[in-house]
Order: C-alpha cells, then structure tokens, then sequence
C-alpha cells in the first residue's frame, strides 16, 4: 500500500512572514530569471535590488541587456534573494518571488521615489542611474515561496508580503527628511538600532530606509534590517518608536 505523499509546506505563520519580509527587505542585489522572447528558454542573471516602500522589489537595469528586452517583451519574471554564509549554502534561507515587472516612466513620482530609495541602499549606482538607456523597473509581486533551511518551506501571498495602506504612502513624503535627520543628528542612537536590535558590529552605521514595518541600515557593503515591535499605525509615531528603541537599547 502506497504511503500518503507528505506536505513539506508549512504553515504560514507571523515569525515566516517576518523573516521573508527580511530577506527581501535586506537584499542588494538577486538572480532575475526572465523568458527569452526569441525562444521562451528561462535566463537568469544577477541585479542589484532596493525595494519601494511597500515593500516591493526595485531594479534598475539596462535597456542593453538581455533581461530588458526580455521583460519588455514579457513582463513575467521571478526573483531569488538571500545570500549564503558559511557551509552548506542550502542550509541558509532564500526566497523566490514570483512577479510581473512595470516600468516606471522618468518625471512621474513613482519613479523619484524608485530613484531615491534605490540611491539609499545602492549608492554606487549614482554613477549610472542618470544614463538614458538606464531604466527603472518595479518588480509587482503575485506570490512567493521561502525556503527557510532544510525543512522549512513556506508560501505567501502578495498581501502577506506587500505593506500598503495609508501609513505606507504617508512615509512616502516624510521618509527622507527623517533619514536626514537621524543620519545628521542621531549618529549614536543609529550604532544602537544596528548593535542592539541586529546584533551587528562596529559604528559608523547609517539610515537607508524606513517603513511600516522597521528601517533598514548599512555601513560599507554591510546591511542589517531592524523590525519594529509592532507595525507602524500612522507616520508621526515613526520619531516615538526610534525614541523608544534608542532609550531601551541604551538601557540594555
């Protein structure tokens, strides 16, 4: 008698999504998998990645590269993130996002906003992010699967992922002025978020984003991802919880 076929999917649960939303939020660059418009054969290659507020994948390719063309022609598209450590690289976790890619036109506010998250978290790129054959790309997620480790798989749905809602478009405004000032200003409370909250190590960190759901930080080609303890409501309760954080961390 055949055995029942196991489910090695899990249940999805608050800590899955947590760590999907880090990962994807962490990430600095993915391997993009397109069609081939000359013959649907999958081709993959490596892009940097931001993410918009929402929590949406960014890229910022070349209108000569193969993959342009590709989603150009078909906007179907997946991304893998997560970066392997020490050991066994299947052992750490990765996580596919299945997509539709929409370019975002030059002189709408979709794409100043892509333009300055991007910059944030990839500032290198500043030396090719103003060549006209450089575009923009939004990365619309439709569903994703996380492979957490050996033995933790997980689905999700687009709203398990994707943060939206009025608090999302509220920091939309009010983000940069914030990271300006922390990054100005608060330099300390800032090595405390990436020490305390991140386990990280040195000083010298600085702000690259902000969300509903926590803020991202680098220094150098290192990045962290701090979560809140709980999702922001409204946009001015952003400045009471990094005054809390920062308050707890220096007590701890």
């Amino acid at each position: 008698m055949q055995e029942p076929k196991k489910d090695v999917i899990r249940e999805t649960d608050a800590a899955a999504i947590r760590q999907a939303r880090t990962l994807v939020r962490s990430a600095r660059f993915g391997a993009l998998a397109v069609l081939e418009p000359q013959t649907g054969t999958p081709l993959a290659s490596r892009v940097g990645v931001a993410t918009d507020l929402d929590g949406t994948p960014l890229i910022l390719i070349s209108m000569l590269s193969a993959h342009t063309g590709a989603l150009l022609a078909d906007p179907r598209c997946s991304l893998l993130v997560g970066e392997p450590g020490k050991g066994d690289a299947l052992a750490h976790p990765r996580i596919t996002l299945v997509c539709r890619a929409a370019r975002l036109e030059r002189g709408t506010p979709e794409h100043a906003r892509a333009e300055r998250r991007y910059l944030n978290r990839n500032p290198k790129a500043k030396l090719y992010v103003g060549l006209g054959d450089f575009s923009f790309f939004r990365l619309e997620l439709e569903r994703a699967s996380l492979n957490g480790g050996f033995g933790k798989a997980y689905l999700f749905k687009r709203d398990d992922l994707i943060v939206a809602g009025p608090v999302t478009e509220a920091l939309a405004t009010s983000e940069q002025g914030a990271l300006d000032h922390m990054n100005s200003d608060h330099r300390e409370a800032i090595d405390i978020y990436a020490s305390h909250y991140a386990g990280a190590t040195g000083d010298g960190w600085v702000l690259t984003g902000f969300d509903a759901d926590g803020m991202d930080l680098a220094r150098g080609d290192e990045v962290r991802r701090v979560s809140f303890p709980e999702q922001l409501a409204a946009a001015q309760d952003l400045r009471v919880k990094l005054v809390e954080m920062a308050k707890a961390g220096r007590a701890a």
